[in-house]
Order: C-alpha cells, then sequence, then structure tokens
C-alpha cells in the first residue's frame, strides 16, 4: 500500500472518532440537561412532623371578684342618726355595735301603746266580773239569757282588745330595738353613707339610704363568663389560678365551685363562680383578674403550626410527603390558638406535614424535601 493511501485512512480514522467523541459529549450533556430540568420542575418543600399533645393546656379568661358575704345595713326605725362607731375600712364582729338612732316619734307610741293596753286591761276586768255576775243571775233566772250572753260577748271583745294592745306595744318596743344597729357577721366596713344627725328612714325602699355596707372578704367569689366551646374547663371542683396586674409574676390559687348549668343566649357563655381564700385580704371585692382555667387534653390529639393548613372546597387538608410525592389528608381541628392548631383526627405522629403547601399542590404531584427549620429531610 502506498505511503499516501495510509496516511489518507489515518487520517479518515481520526476524524471519525473526532466526530463520535463530540455526538457522544452532546447527548450526555442533552441528558444531563434533561435530567437538571426535570429536577428543576420538582418542588422543594420543607416539612414538619406533629407534635404530641395540645400546645396550649389553658385559657385565661377576665373575671370580677366579690364577697363572699356582703350585705347593705339598713335601719328598720326612723328617727335621727345620734352616733356611728365605725367608719370604712373597719373590721368588725357580729353582734358589734355600728350606730345608734334617736327616735322620739316611737317612743311617745311606745307610751300611749302601754297606756292603751293599761286601759284595755282595765276593760277587760270589769267584764270579766260583769259577765261572772250575770251568768251567776242567769242561774236563779234574775236576769235574761239574752242580756248574759251581750255581757259574754262583751267579754270576748274586751280580751281581743286586749290582746291587740299588747302586739301593738311588742311592736313598738321592737321598733325601738332597731334604735341599735349592730353587726350581722365578721367583716370590714366597705361604705358609710350617714352622719350625725342624718334623718332616718326606715326599710330599704328609699335609694341611697342605706347607712352601712358590710363585706366578709376572708373568702371571695369570682365570676368569668366561660365560651361554650371550653365549657369543658369549667368542671366543678377543678382547680383555677388567677392572676392581677397589680401582683405581677404572682398567682392565686381557687377552686371552681358552681356554674349556672345554661348558656346564656347572648354572648354565649356559661358562668362560672369561682371560689378563692383571701385570709390577708390582698385581693379586694370589685378587682379585674384573669382566670387561669386548664383544659382537658384531647387523647391523640396532635400539634401543628397554622401554617400547614390547606382551606379546600372538600374542606380543612394538610399536605403530607409519601415516598417522594405529595399527598393531601383530610383533618379535623380542636382547638386554634393562632400560630398553632390542635389536630384530633386524619394524621399520625411519624407523618411528615409539608409547611406552607401551595395552593397548586395536588395529590400524586412529586415533591422534594428540603433541610429547613424542622430538621434534616427524611
Amino acid at each position: 500500500m502506498k505511503k499516501g493511501h495510509v496516511i489518507g485512512a489515518g487520517l479518515v480514522l481520526v476524524l471519525g472518532l473526532a466526530i463520535y467523541s463530540g455526538l457522544r459529549a452532546r447527548g450526555a450533556a442533552d441528558a444531563a440537561l434533561r435530567r437538571t430540568t426535570d429536577d428543576a420542575a420538582i418542588p422543594v418543600v420543607t416539612v414538619v412532623s406533629p407534635k404530641t399533645g395540645a400546645a396550649a393546656q389553658e385559657i385565661r379568661l377576665p373575671g370580677t371578684t366579690q364577697a363572699f358575704t356582703e350585705a347593705p345595713i339598713f335601719a328598720r326605725t326612723n328617727g335621727y342618726l345620734k352616733r356611728w362607731d365605725f367608719d370604712i375600712g373597719a373590721r368588725v364582729k357580729a353582734g358589734q355595735l355600728l350606730a345608734e338612732i334617736e327616735t322620739p316619734e316611737v317612743d311617745q307610741q311606745l307610751q300611749q301603746a302601754r297606756a292603751d293596753l293599761e286601759t284595755a286591761q282595765a276593760n277587760f276586768r270589769q267584764a270579766q266580773i260583769t259577765a261572772d255576775r250575770w251568768q251567776a243571775l242567769l242561774k236563779s233566772d234574775a236576769v235574761s239569757q239574752q242580756e248574759t250572753d251581750q255581757n259574754v260577748s262583751n267579754l270576748a271583745a274586751t280580751k281581743a282588745t286586749v290582746a291587740s294592745n299588747a302586739a301593738n306595744v311588742r311592736r313598738l318596743e321592737q321598733m325601738q330595738g332597731f334604735q341599735k344597729i349592730y353587726a350581722p357577721f365578721d367583716g370590714i366596713i366597705t361604705a358609710r353613707n350617714t352622719d350625725l344627725g342624718a334623718l332616718i328612714d326606715a326599710g330599704s325602699a328609699t335609694a341611697g339610704r342605706e347607712l352601712f355596707r358590710l363585706a366578709d372578704i376572708r373568702r371571695l367569689r369570682v365570676f368569668v363568663a366561660v365560651p361554650e366551646v371550653h365549657v369543658r374547663a369549667a368542671r366543678t371542683d377543678t382547680r383555677a389560678s388567677l392572676t392581677l396586674d397589680e401582683y405581677p409574676g404572682r398567682a392565686f390559687h381557687g377552686t371552681v365551685m358552681r356554674n349556672a348549668n345554661a348558656i346564656d343566649l347572648t354572648s354565649r357563655t356559661l358562668l362560672v363562680e369561682v371560689d378563692v381564700d383571701n385570709p390577708a385580704g390582698e385581693l379586694l371585692p370589685g378587682a379585674y383578674v384573669f382566670v387561669h382555667l386548664e383544659l382537658p387534653q384531647q387523647a391523640g390529639a396532635l400539634t401543628l403550626p397554622a401554617n400547614t393548613l390547606l382551606f379546600r372546597a372538600e374542606g380543612l387538608q394538610v399536605g403530607v410527603v409519601r415516598d417522594g410525592r405529595a399527598e393531601l389528608v383530610p383533618v379535623t381541628i380542636g382547638r386554634d390558638d393562632g400560630a398553632t392548631v390542635e389536630i384530633v383526627a386524619g394524621l399520625q405522629p411519624t407523618d411528615h406535614v409539608i409547611v406552607a403547601p401551595s395552593d397548586s399542590l395536588t395529590s400524586g404531584s412529586r415533591v422534594r424535601v428540603g433541610r429547613g427549620p424542622a430538621g434534616p429531610a427524611p
């Protein structure tokens, strides 16, 4: 073979090898580009695992304190205030004298009633003698039956008059006894609405005429309106705690003693009473407090961030990553505190839930789990 033919064949071979290498490299580049494009088309998602247990274990509701026993003190007789012994803030014992009233009119009425009683008693004695005498004469037919019956009836009438006058005397004596006003129970004077020489009207019908207001604050009632959705937290005999702005970082403990057992139709709340011991008197009646009630935990409840929820026409759903694909799972929520929600049905603790899923997410679409705040990809 000639030398020129050998060189030509070598050039052809080299050129063929170069063309083959170029075509192979281009095919590899195209395959890599397709893989890159396909990978880029798969969305990257961040997942979290549901936490066991509820995120919030209590609710915080406003309440108002009230003295366990509180009573306005009114006068039961008319007159003028002669003296008062205690002012606001004073601690008094049951039966202790609070004030005294001068009752000149009642005193005069009592004197007149006693005089009327004496007159009625004298008439009764005279009627008794007359009736006995006429009944004795009737036995000898010295007087008529009609006249005897008239005298016996007169005796009964005078006897009733004596009873009526005696009752009137007792009534006025009791009214006179109301000159002195005593404390009905141990407590603190929270209001005094009268002064020396003031005209006193009996009874409670006249507005603003109460003399004193007495409150026993050794134990307080706290009334709180519990929303209907949380009435399970207001079970009788459960513990409750109270916090006040004037005592930062401190809690007072009480017990749920009773509730109204009926939902208010206007506010859709249940009125609940919490009793709190207050031996040192630190809590005051009428104070604005916050009542903390423990919520019963749902069995098997899980907690998720609120931004994992999808609001679809089919209802609430979440996206779960399974075998590299997204799956939309319907869920049932319990409590919602804004940042987190309680899931009571639809998920398992081992599920990987997509955080902030896109609105276009559908079941069966491929997803790639990235590393995010929730930790490494599963």
